[in-house]
């Protein structure tokens, strides 16, 4: 759920994509960097030249910046070459949680799924395959990257040493909130639940009976592949698909269909149309769970009572380890840590706004992943705009400090990478 709070992801490209492949298109790609096995083509270079340009709002044509951009993706190929040595290893549900969140926040920036099919032009289940690998490579080097910075400290006379040196140049800290929140997902109304599976299966009939799946497929599923009668592409085995889904697929006999399986996203009939080895090419028909307005109803009642509870002098941190459905914060007792109002999602940020401090919100609806559920916020401490200093922000400091200090140490370990894994310029 800390999702709700804005991010800077490698997916902003996404944002853009349209634009980004209109201009791929235009250039002559060509290798411009080898390093390793690992190449970089003038289209890579030019995708998170563009992407950079939006994040740091500079014109992609200023000078060095072309060169500064091939840098750092070196730097990332370096680490990546470094983590395959070293035998690093992400696990398939990392990549599938790190992928839906990263659409999930370009998704809400472009403004609707249907938005980003449309820039793109293709569905999103598409999209996530095909940036799947990427992903993987992403988190393989923030793997290396956090194994060697988690053991980099600052003692705290750096961290006075770097307040001196920089206090006349630091930013003044913007009003700040202490948040913490208990969510809850409203359950599957059972109701709706059985008729959807009563459609499948009706469906399910009417294709072993003679029917086109592919028409079944744009007419009812609710998937983005509709308009391509629910075609998948093709997949490999422990790449793209939920472990559900997967086994299913896997069990199938080519042309073979499945009985009704559910995942996460609802229920699905699959289509099993080639298989390669350890790589499937099917397509399916996807209806979505429905959640009805008793559902809502009794997610919102739910929270309700228990912010009744903390009125009368319970404990919101209890509450949310007991009640919490959000597995990020539960833990923690809901907390959301330290934000400012403008780091705070459209969906987020009016409602606590005016909360003073100690204040617990109303239940409201907030949208979660690729669904949607109800929270309420705990307002734990308002801390108003003031200039930095080392009383009242020696943590926020520090972390300047820490920042400044791991960039150092990482430029020098980046020099030793040269020195030991093949790399060349090609511009």
């Amino acid at each position: 759920m800390r999702g709700l709070l804005r991010t800077t992801s490698f997916f902003l490209l996404l944002a853009f994509a349209g634009t980004a492949h209109l201009c791929a298109q235009t250039i002559l790609d060509r290798i411009v960097a080898l390093v390793d096995k690992e190449i970089i083509t003038e289209s890579d270079l030019q995708e998170r030249l563009n992407m950079v340009a939006v994040q740091q709002k500079v014109d992609p044509t200023r000078p060095g910046l072309r060169r500064q951009v091939l840098e750092m993706m070196i730097a990332d190929k370096l680490i990546l070459a470094q983590a395959i040595i070293d035998s690093v290893s992400v696990t398939e549900d990392e990549v599938s949680r790190m992928l839906d969140q990263q659409f999930q926040n370009i998704i809400r920036q472009v403004g609707s799924e249907q938005r980003l099919e449309q820039i793109y032009g293709k569905p999103v289940s598409r999209l996530k395959r095909e940036y799947r690998p990427e992903m993987r490579k992403q988190l393989l080097i923030q793997r290396v990257r956090q194994t060697r910075e988690g053991s980099i400290q600052v003692a705290r006379r750096e961290v006075e040493e770097f307040y001196e040196s920089y206090r006349d140049s630091l930013p003044n800290v913007p009003e700040e909130l202490e948040l913490s929140h208990i969510f809850i997902v409203p359950k599957t109304d059972s109701t709706l639940e059985q008729q959807t599976q009563k459609r499948l299966t009706a469906m399910l009939d009417s294709i072993k009976a003679g029917g086109d799946f592919a028409d079944f497929a744009k007419r009812y599923s609710q998937d983005g592949t509709a308009a391509s009668g629910g075609d998948l592409g093709w997949a490999k085995r422990g790449v793209v698909f939920v472990p559900e889904f997967e086994e299913a697929v896997f069990a199938l006999k080519e042309k073979e269909i499945s009985n009704i399986v559910k995942t996460e996203f609802g229920y699905h009939l699959i289509q099993l149309l080639e298989r390669r080895g350890e790589s499937v090419h099917a397509r399916h028909i996807l209806l979505r769970t429905e959640k009805g307005p008793a559902s809502d109803t009794a997610a919102v009642e739910r929270l309700h009572a228990l912010r009744d509870s903390v009125v009368k002098g319970g404990s919101f941190a209890e509450l949310a380890r007991k009640f919490s459905e959000d597995d990020e914060t539960k833990s923690i007792g809901g907390d959301l840590g330290r934000v400012s109002l403008d780091q705070l999602e459209g969906d987020f940020a009016p409602v606590v706004k005016d909360l003073k401090a100690g204040e617990i919100s109303q239940p409201h609806r907030v949208t979660f992943r690729a669904s949607y559920g109800y929270q309420i916020v705990f307002v734990r401490k308002r801390i108003p705009a003031h200039t930095t200093n080392l009383n009242d922000d020696y943590k926020r400091i520090e972390q300047m400090a820490l920042f400044v200090k791991r960039n150092k140490l990482n430029a020098e370990w980046l020099e030793e990478l040269k020195k030991n894994i093949y790399y060349e310029i090609r511009l």
